[in-house]
């Protein structure tokens, strides 16, 4: 096996007009890569209401520990009264949130525009 099979992940963290904290993902969300993810993600999640928007549109794979990693943002986030909102392109994200019975745990947008309109997700429990 390759010693560079799993490209870290790399973020950037900017505040919108609207105040949410968006988050772009890049890389692979893996065993490898999530530790460090997980918490700079639970720093962000960590105060009263939080509105965090995650774009894994740069995403190029996700494995169950990245699934995990999004779950608990969700539910630190639900505990807090706060709003976490997914964006990705493609359709293979949200098949794969359906495959795993998670296809109404999150609010998905194809994009980040979307996202941060504030309009409901078709299907999502908000």
């Amino acid at each position: 096996m390759a010693d560079n099979h799993t490209r870290s992940v790399t973020y950037r963290t900017t505040r919108t007009d609207g105040g949410a904290t968006v988050v772009t993902l890049h890389g692979e969300l893996d065993l490898l890569t999530v530790p460090a993810l997980s918490a700079a993600l639970d720093d962000l999640t960590s105060g009263a209401e939080p509105d965090l928007v995650l774009d894994l549109g740069p995403v190029s794979f996700i494995d169950c520990s990245g699934l995990s990693l999004l779950c608990r943002a969700r539910n630190r986030v639900r505990y807090r009264v706060g709003r976490l909102r997914l964006v990705t392109p493609d359709d293979d994200f949200p098949r794969l949130l359906h495959c795993t019975g998670l296809g109404e745990a999150f609010e998905v947008y194809p994009g980040l525009s979307e996202a941060l309109a504030g309009k409901d997700a078709p299907g999502a429990v908000v």
